[in-house]
């Protein structure tokens, strides 16, 4: 299940423009949590693991919203890095594009690579991952593949989203990001 692309654009405009207290002030979007335990079955009466669900989606959402703060309101690249991976959720691909992002603000490209990949083999329609993943690779000095990235953010979300405007003006030299 996606965010709204509304959300998103907003999240990725404040945080973006250097404004992490809009970001803040409109609250971490609650990520999708697209991975299953796979745990074989404790015993446990449905109603008990039904609470037990309910705990542990509180405690990720709680948990990616900390996260969140620390990356965008903090610049704790570090620290959003280690609570992101506390939460045992990487295949998330909300997860795993803060990741990404964290690395790369941190100069470790490799692993931001890693990052972004994953966010699109969990979601490929993930249109924050596609505009961070065209930074990326403008970063590397790759504008034919940011453009490439920057074209299938416009096909999920369009020219108007946040995502597409952020890369455009990246590509274009007009903003820096």
């Amino acid at each position: 299940m996606r965010k709204t692309p509304l959300l998103t654009a907003l999240i990725l405009a404040a945080a973006v423009s250097g404004l992490p207290q809009v970001a803040a002030a409109m609250g971490a979007p609650s990520p999708s949590d697209s991975s299953q335990s796979g745990k074989p079955s404790d015993g446990k009466s449905s109603k008990q693991k039904k609470k037990n669900d309910k705990s542990s989606s509180k405690d990720f959402i709680d948990g990616y919203h900390a996260a969140y703060a620390l990356i965008y309101d903090r610049n704790d690249f570090e620290g959003g890095i280690a609570a992101l991976r506390a939460l045992g959720h990487d295949d998330n691909a909300d997860v795993a594009t803060l990741l990404g992002y964290s690395s790369r603000k941190l100069g470790r490209y490799d692993d931001a690579k890693y990052w972004y990949d994953k966010a699109l083999a969990a979601d490929p329609q993930h249109a924050l991952t596609w505009s961070y993943y065209g930074m990326w690779h403008a970063e590397q000095g790759n504008l034919l593949k940011a453009k490439d990235d920057l074209e299938k953010v416009r096909l999920i979300c369009g020219t108007e989203c946040k995502e597409y405007v952020a890369l455009k003006e990246l590509i274009d030299g007009t903003r820096t990001y």
